[in-house]
């Protein structure tokens, strides 16, 4: 069994095949946790997850879908151009998806608030609305972090070129989760995990040079995921399923043997701890 711990299945790009992917996510015992980025997209994950018994939702507002004035929002045609174009974040549309999951007895299969955090990748020119950007993004995530506490549940986050302010906040604070698609150094690693955070690997690590990170981080504080349909491992893409580049879940096969390969240890061991170490943090 393996757990791909964030997955995208409801996005636009599985549109004309969705019930394929599913059956072979299931076919191939893989679960899934299918992450939402704004209102809309985490309804969509919540209603795939009360659909499918291998598939768990995480709900959040992903800091690119923030609504702001200070520069022109970018969308991702694999995702969806969902209108409006950037959202004002309300609490309790969200918090309100949790109670309604969490009052059908049984299901509960809301599982995290994410994606969430920061991202300073597209940003303002000057340095003026660069702060007020940045102040907005941090906001949004401060709230909604505050709304994981209330409700007990775990942060699935994301962080892109905002390591520092990202710890700033998150030292100072008691949420547990996962730090997605981990890109940072081996110091910043070691301080994530300190806090009590996983770490979040997935296909980047065949683009980008994460070796050291990988080896000597602990196997009880890595997750691995697909965040598909992005990030396609090299070997998936040779497959049929694969062709075209778009990842799936089935393919987190091959982060876990890359992750085996790195700390010299068996597919087995890394499929069997971080299986465990999803269940812990996610209560699945």
């Amino acid at each position: 069994m393996l757990i791909d711990t964030h997955s995208h299945i409801s996005f636009k790009a599985y549109d004309k095949d969705r019930e394929e992917v599913i059956k072979r996510t299931r076919d191939e015992g893989v679960v899934c946790i299918d992450v939402g980025t704004k209102y809309e997209t985490s309804k969509n994950a919540v209603e795939l997850a009360e659909k499918n018994d291998n598939i768990y939702a995480a709900i959040g507002m992903h800091p690119i879908h923030i609504k702001t004035d200070l520069m022109k929002l970018r969308m991702d045609e694999e995702e969806g151009a969902f209108a409006p174009l950037g959202e004002e974040y309300d609490r309790e549309k969200y918090k309100n998806l949790v109670l309604a999951d969490r009052s059908e007895s049984g299901k509960n299969k809301i599982v995290a608030i994410g994606e969430i955090g920061l991202d300073y990748y597209y940003k303002p020119k000057t340095t003026a609305r660069l702060e007020q950007f940045k102040e907005l993004q941090k906001k949004v995530f401060i709230e909604q972090l505050d709304l994981a506490s209330e409700l007990d549940l775990p942060v699935i986050v994301h962080c892109r070129m905002a390591f520092d302010d990202l710890y700033e906040i998150l030292k100072n604070r008691k949420n547990r989760g996962v730090i997605h698609c981990f890109t940072g150094t081996l110091e910043e690693a070691e301080k994530f995990i300190a806090l009590g955070f996983y770490l979040g690997i997935n296909g980047i690590i065949f683009k980008l040079d994460l070796d050291e990170v990988i080896k000597k981080t602990p196997l009880d504080k890595i997750l691995i995921e697909t965040d598909c349909p992005y990030l396609t491992p090299p070997l998936a893409r040779r497959s049929p399923e694969g062709e075209g580049g778009r990842n799936e879940p089935i393919f987190v096969k091959y982060v876990a043997e890359r992750i085996a390969e790195l700390k010299g240890i068996t597919f087995d061991e890394v499929a069997s701890a971080t299986t465990q170490n999803a269940k812990n943090l996610f209560k699945i």
